[in-house]
């Protein structure tokens, strides 16, 4: 199951962002693999208190969102998806700036995790 883990600033998640985000970034997924995948897509979003981050070595308050976005190794090699992470990076990116603004996207960082085959389970059972 294709899942986000996404940080960013605790005063950013203000009760109204919260379903924008869910639904960019699911939209951003959609994107690049169909429609149809989207229904597949979990999405936690995870508030950083103040002073609770660093960019560079220095404790910043810049509003960074770190995303890592975990799915199956082989759906980032699928021939009838070409150049699928390079195309997951800008549309999560253009997900985050078009709800938090373009100031995020500079200091977005994207990570795609790709689990191996059986290494991941839902409902108890080996996927």
């Amino acid at each position: 199951m294709p899942h986000f883990t996404v940080h960013l600033s605790e005063e950013t998640l203000d009760g109204t962002v919260e379903p924008k985000l869910i639904a960019a970034l699911t939209d951003a997924v959609g994107s690049v693999y169909g429609e149809e995948f989207r229904r597949l897509v979990g999405v936690d979003l995870i508030g950083v208190p103040q002073h609770r981050r660093g960019l560079g070595g220095v404790p910043t308050d810049a509003d960074a969102p770190l995303v890592t976005f975990s799915l199956r190794e082989a759906a980032l090699h699928l021939p009838q998806v070409p150049e699928a992470p390079a195309r997951l990076v800008a549309a999560i990116t253009g997900a985050l700036a078009g709800v938090l603004g373009e100031g995020v996207r500079e200091q977005t960082v994207v990570s795609l995790t790709g689990v191996p085959d059986g290494r991941s389970g839902v409902g108890g059972t080996l996927m």
